[in-house]
């Protein structure tokens, strides 16, 4: 009979197996939705139909610069990704150093654009303004986020 060492280091093994196994099959099957909560409640707003590859964004009203920002997101690995930024005005709270992987370039409308962020959000949400709207595109939908979920709302986007 083995020593319990040795049986328990063999179940130890088998576990984390078990879980790497399960982490790399969660990432292998995608997602099938995004989905809009209360990040304080858990109550759903809304489902929207999201798989590897599409992409949303959220617009809204900058509090201290008082300029449009886009933010723009993608589904991939099972997982949200922030992959661009779309900004009118430098200003607290707008990138201004950037990470040397990011491009910054200017439209044809004077906006910053940013990309190449490349960074996975594993916590997103937004609190919904008051005075300004947050304004989400998905699948070619527009959706005012203050009708969808009221002012103040605290919306938790995550897939599901």
């Amino acid at each position: 009979m083995k020593p319990f060492w040795k049986r328990a280091l063999v179940v130890t093994v088998v576990v984390l197996a078990a879980a790497a196994v399960t982490t790399v099959l969660w990432r292998i099957v995608k997602p099938s939705e995004l989905v809009l909560s209360d990040d304080l409640t858990g109550r759903v707003f809304a489902r929207f139909p999201a798989e590897e590859g599409d992409s949303f964004s959220i617009t809204f009203r900058h509090s201290v610069n008082k300029s449009d920002v886009t933010e723009i997101y993608e589904i991939r690995d099972g997982a949200i990704w922030l992959t661009g930024c779309v900004y009118y005005n430098f200003g607290a709270g707008v990138a201004e150093d950037l990470d040397p992987s990011w491009t910054l370039t200017t439209g044809t409308e004077g906006e910053m654009i940013l990309s190449g962020i490349d960074k996975e959000m594993t916590d997103l949400t937004y609190i919904v303004g008051t005075i300004y709207d947050h304004i989400m595109v998905i699948d070619g939908q527009t959706i005012v986020l203050n009708e969808l979920c009221g002012k103040n709302a605290h919306v938790h986007f995550a897939l599901g």
